[in-house]
């Protein structure tokens, strides 16, 4: 799971002193949600021109210094009276939140909900999500080709990505003293207690499996893994791997004590102004390429609000003003031909982005079944002691 929380605090381009201001200014979209879960009836969701959308912290542009947040664009062009909040923190958790009411068929409050794509494919599983209301959306043809039918939603009908990113190798040129290519490159004994990996299991191991020929979109089985788990096991031992981490292996890279890491690219873009010996690269094997997605929780009400919020959000001007603000891969079509208009800098920025040579290495992982999911799940808790 990501740890979304940690890493939106670097999203905007901030440093940690300039998060904790601009946390304080966020207004409704940074209070703490009162009671997520509802039962049937209750809530914010009544009503027939409302929306509430759930979301990770720091994911969409604010009203600040003069500007007009998505959400107050989106209340004044549509008319729809919506609840931001910012609740959703970490996969796991949230799931466990909301398993006792979808789990006995009840509503959950939020109409909308954006979970990582692995945890999207796991509630499209269980039943417990609705078909998104795509036929009223003018604006449904601007979804990116490589969003269509995507391995977690085999039929294209249940979600569309909110925003999307990477993961592949951070490293201190500094430190290792030379460029990174290669996943093989964080075994290298030259390295040894100077390599960070992520705790986030579909990152590091996907990294690692690609590195050793396995497809991570067809993976199917945890037998196509276990070489793949038993190399980490022996890193880990070895003394290779100095910690797993959250977001917080940055300040390990800034200082040193990390030579290269599993991180993500949005972190690096934010490190490279200040840090230019922070480097980022996709291996030559692969990067995961992550999404995470909007989806309806099963009995949502407002369906017409919700058709409003995601046809208004694929409109490239209004996606640019996000993908400007929170610096990830947009799902949108024509997004880098608007940002272009805002920040000619950003737009060129291979790691908002990607060329084609780049984009071709990137994969997302297949939808695990319960079963495979754990086994993953256990014997990755059992490398890390998580």
């Amino acid at each position: 799971m990501k740890k979304r929380n940690n890493i939106n605090q670097q999203r905007a381009g901030l440093s940690r002193r300039e998060f904790l201001i601009r946390s304080g200014a966020l207004g409704v979209a940074g209070v703490s949600l009162p009671a997520l879960l509802a039962a049937c009836g209750g809530g914010s969701s009544g009503g027939g021109n409302s929306l509430f959308f759930d979301n990770w912290p720091l994911y969409i542009d604010p009203s600040e210094d003069g500007a007009v947040g998505t959400v107050e664009r989106f209340n004044a062009a549509s008319g729809v009276e919506m609840t931001y909040t910012e609740a959703y923190n970490d996969n796991d958790e949230y799931f466990a939140k909301i398993q006792p009411l979808l789990g006995a068929g009840q509503r959950i409050e939020p109409d909308l909900i954006a979970p990582t794509f692995w945890m999207a494919g796991r509630l499209i599983s269980l039943g417990w999500v609705d078909k998104l209301p795509l036929g009223q959306m003018s604006n449904l043809g601007n979804l990116e080709d490589n969003y269509v039918k995507p391995p977690w939603d085999p039929t294209g009908e249940f979600s569309l990505p909110w925003q999307a990113g990477t993961a592949g190798i951070a490293y201190n040129i500094d430190v290792t003293g030379r460029e990174i290519k290669s996943t093989a490159d964080l075994f290298d004994p030259a390295f040894k207690g100077k390599i960070g990996m992520l705790t986030e299991m579909r990152d590091t191991m996907g990294l690692i499996l690609m590195s050793q020929g396995v497809d991570i979109a067809t993976i199917s089985s945890f037998d196509q893994a276990a070489a793949s788990f038993d190399l980490l096991a022996k890193a880990k031992a070895d003394g290779q791997i100095r910690a797993f981490t959250g977001n917080d292996y940055i300040d390990d890279l800034v200082s040193g004590n990390y030579a290269a890491c599993v991180g993500w690219s949005g972190d690096v873009l934010q490190l490279g102004k200040d840090s230019p010996n922070i480097r980022f690269v996709v291996p030559e094997e692969g990067g995961t390429l992550w999404a995470d997605v909007m989806v309806m929780p099963k009995g949502t009400e407002n369906v017409d609000a919700v058709a409003k919020w995601l046809d208004f959000v694929y409109d490239p001007v209004e996606a640019a003003q996000i993908t400007a603000y929170v610096q990830y891969f947009s799902p949108v079509k024509g997004v880098r031909e608007e940002v272009a208009k805002i920040d000619p800098e950003l737009a060129e920025n291979p790691l908002v982005f990607p060329d084609t040579a780049t984009a071709s290495r990137l994969k997302s992982w297949a939808n695990l079944s319960e079963d495979v999911d754990a086994q993953f799940a256990d014997a990755f808790s059992g490398i890390t002691g998580a």
